[in-house]
């Protein structure tokens, strides 16, 4: 049966270089023939020993601390069974929410290469009109059917993470295909409204061609918002054209 593995990490720095994975969560979603997308029983997670002290920054967000995890398998150990789902079949894809941020841990050595959904990126071309895209303020906003709000918490903490972000990925797969989500996941993401400067929060839609180009033309050069505002010129673009090549309709005379 296809399913889809989705994870979260709870870790004691920005990425392998400073830090490790403290706990995983996982939770499966299954595509169960007329049923669609559905979650299995879950969610799943383990604590891991960052071999490294847990900052206090980090304990003060999830509440691991180094006591927590003493005594814990090693992430190497672990990782590659947990991601490929191991001795079973490997999912179509991993899923995480921002998952740049796990895949800084979830290497293809440790994945086999396995290709990524990132919800993040999903929610921000199905979900435009959202007030915000984060992982819990999509929960709050959607109010995924069938969500039970307690096994979804505490938040920052590696299943019931995993598991809100479950229900998400359910919800796109109503809209769009696992190889649209894959693919939208390996571009830069599509943005919603401005994220910083004079313009930031306003609607990529609502903003005057003068400030599209002062955007493109900014000192901050930034992989998502250049993205956006070519998509967003490409679509004014199009649209313009379309209208040019409609014609008008013929104008009745009028009676002498």
């Amino acid at each position: 049966m296809p399913f889809l593995r989705v994870i979260d990490l709870e870790t004691t720095g920005n990425s392998h270089t400073d830090g490790g994975v403290v706990e995983i969560g996982w939770q499966d979603v299954v595509h169960d023939g007329d049923a669609g997308w559905t979650l299995t029983v879950g969610p799943q997670a383990m604590l891991i020993d960052p071999v490294n002290p847990i900052s206090a920054a980090t304990s003060a967000i999830h509440h691991i601390i180094d006591e927590d995890v003493a005594g814990a398998p090693r992430w190497q150990a672990v990782a590659g069974d947990i991601l490929r789902a191991a001795p079973g079949p490997a999912p179509m894809a991993l899923v995480a929410h921002r998952a740049a941020f796990e895949q800084r841990w979830c290497t293809r050595a440790l994945t086999g290469g396995l290709p990524w959904i990132c919800t993040w990126k999903g929610a921000l071309r199905i979900w435009p009109e959202a007030p915000g895209h984060s992982n819990q303020g999509l929960r709050y906003w959607r109010r995924p059917a069938g969500l039970d709000r307690d096994v979804g918490l505490p938040a920052h903490r590696a299943g019931p993470d995993a598991y809100v972000t479950a229900f998400h990925v359910r919800d796109m797969l109503a809209a769009v295909s696992p190889e649209t989500l894959i693919a939208w996941s390996a571009q830069p993401a599509l943005l919603a409204r401005v994220p910083y400067g004079r313009l930031r929060g306003r609607r990529f839609r609502d903003l005057a061609d003068e400030d599209l180009a002062t955007l493109a033309a900014g000192e901050r050069p930034d992989g998502d918002l250049a993205f956006t505002v070519a998509q967003e010129r490409t679509r004014r673009s199009e649209s313009h054209s379309a209208s040019a090549e409609t014609p008008s309709p013929p104008q009745q005379a009028l009676p002498i």
